[in-house]
């Protein structure tokens, strides 16, 4: 039976490290601590009393300072599966956690898991070919040598940077190695971990190259367990259910995700909000107990993914000079169209279009084929419309001569909206709020993968709350922010009332706002 040895590196919150440990060596673990050498003397001391006389509990004999994108991420972890190498000769897994991190399945549930599935959880994708990186450096990471902490001393890490690249300072990445890249979040056999360290000791070359790349955290492993493990024993995914936004940071779940989270294909879930008592309190409880029964239906991602509307876009370094300065101009006038149906939507602006000659885009934010001009490149993908939407939107406004742009975009984009309304120009919008069927919600939960054509009844009614709760949340969202010149109409109005509102909005006559209106099929699904 698998017997797991968990690999903690944690700095802070001592309360919660002794707690975890507690739940997770009850059933019979084994967990392995590296706190952090930057963090309290007295914490760590905290944790030793409470834990020291637990004998399924070892502590990193050594302790190091650790910094986001450093070596000693990975060698923290080294020091701590080193020590449950030595102190646990049963354990035949090793976990990586944090401690964000909480169970979402029973030990009971996770040693059979583990048992009926011989094979290392890593995700391995390879380096260069893959997308896993979607912004920022790539081969920056490997070919010059790192030695400074980027957020703590960025002038000098990049001044460093720039002086190897003039100077021609590249360096060979070692011949053998191909080199691979995922999340550091992995569950790894015994014989595996064994191999890893005995390798180390073999070709310190490999440890020194690694020693100065730039978040080896997401490469080290992930390329020595492809490089020594056949791949048919590899899995490439890890058991912690974890998540981003389209910022590229870790989404943080709630009391209220206790169902979602027990419902997805994972052992694990990060992170876990400090806040969220009663789901600690719950997850906390589950762990021990026996005879549980999980339905999984792994709709996590796709439901995250739809309600925000992007995914994860990478890591980011800094706000760019066109994200905190740029403007469109004080003198121009930028018109949102807000439409949870976007055909409604569309047919509107077509309206528009054609009875004012106004320039109107549709969802140039959402749809990656919106037809564009060619700017520069700037228009080429969602993504880089996104981040920057100012510098795209401005480019627009020139493209076509004008100071007057109407645009479609969704009600999920709260943060575009926000943050065009706080530019400088004129800023209108006008929602059109529609009336939502079951019907017409199941089409779109199979349009945008959240349901296939096999999806059973069960699972569709599980949904069908969920979407429609959150088109209402949506809404209400854009009304608490309180938006000046914000219009509306409403399928349900009547046809005297909704004129007004499209005339204000478009600062037309109201017989003109009347014709664009008289399109009898607008609210047609």
């Amino acid at each position: 039976m698998a017997k797991i040895a968990y690999i903690l590196l944690c700095h802070k919150d001592p309360e919660a490290i002794i707690q975890q440990a507690h739940r997770l060596t009850a059933v019979g673990d084994y967990m392995a601590i590296h706190f952090d050498a930057r963090a309290k003397a007295s914490d760590y001391r905290k944790i030793r009393e409470a834990l020291d006389d637990n004998p399924n509990v070892a502590f990193a004999h050594t302790r190091i300072k650790c910094g986001w994108g450093e070596w000693s991420l990975v060698q923290a972890s080294l020091n701590a599966v080193e020590a449950a190498i030595d102190a646990f000769p049963r354990a035949t897994h090793f976990y990586m956690l944090s401690g964000d991190c909480m169970a979402i399945k029973t030990a009971e549930y996770a040693h059979r898991f583990l048992d009926d599935n011989d094979c290392d959880f890593i995700e391995s994708f390879d380096y260069f070919d893959s997308d896993w990186i979607k912004t920022g450096w790539k081969e920056e990471r490997l070919i010059y040598r790192h030695y400074l902490n980027e957020r703590k001393n960025k002038r000098l890490f990049y001044a460093m940077y720039e002086a190897q690249k003039r100077l021609g300072l590249k360096r060979d990445i070692p011949a053998d190695i191909q080199v691979q890249i995922g999340s550091q979040w992995w569950c790894l056999r015994r014989r595996t971990v064994e191999a890893v360290l005995d390798f180390i000791h073999r070709r310190p070359d490999v440890a020194r190259f690694f020693r100065t790349t730039w978040i080896p955290d997401e490469t080290f492993f992930q390329t020595l367990v492809r490089h020594l493990i056949p791949s048919t024993e590899i899995r490439t995914r890890t058991l912690t259910f974890l998540m981003f936004s389209d910022y590229g940071m870790p989404v943080t779940f709630y009391n209220d995700h206790y169902d979602l989270l027990l419902s997805q294909d994972f052992l694990f879930a990060r992170k876990i909000s400090p806040e969220a008592t009663i789901l600690k309190r719950r997850l906390g409880q589950l762990y021990a107990a026996e005879g549980v029964e999980f339905r999984i239906s792994n709709e996590g991602r796709s439901l995250y993914k739809f309600l925000t509307g992007r995914g994860r876009i990478g890591r980011r370094f800094a706000m760019r000079f066109w994200e905190t300065e740029a403007t469109l101009g004080r003198q121009r006038e930028l018109m949102i169209i807000v439409c949870k149906k976007w055909h409604v939507a569309k047919r509107l602006l077509e309206r528009i279009r054609q009875q004012t000659n106004l320039p109107s885009i549709a969802y140039l934010f959402s749809e990656e084929t919106t037809p564009l001009p060619d700017l520069g490149g700037i228009e080429t993908t969602v993504w880089k419309r996104h981040r920057h939407r100012r510098a795209l939107v401005r480019m627009l406004f020139d493209y076509y001569e004008t100071d007057r742009l109407v645009v479609c975009m969704d009600p999920a984009n709260l943060d575009l909206l926000q943050d065009f309304y706080s530019d400088r120009s004129k800023t209108k919008m006008l929602e059109i709020e529609c009336d939502f069927t079951d019907d017409y919600l199941i089409g779109h939960a199979k349009r945008v993968g959240l349901a296939g054509e096999t999806t059973s009844r069960m699972t569709l009614n599980r949904l069908l709350p969920t979407i429609r709760n959150d088109m209402v949340y949506e809404s209400d969202r854009i009304r608490d922010a309180d938006f000046e010149d914000h219009f509306r109409i409403r399928e349900t109005d009547p046809d005297a009332e909704n004129p007004d509102h499209l005339a204000n909005f478009l600062s037309l006559p109201r017989d003109k706002a009347q014709a664009i209106l008289s399109d009898t099929h607008l609210f047609a699904d």
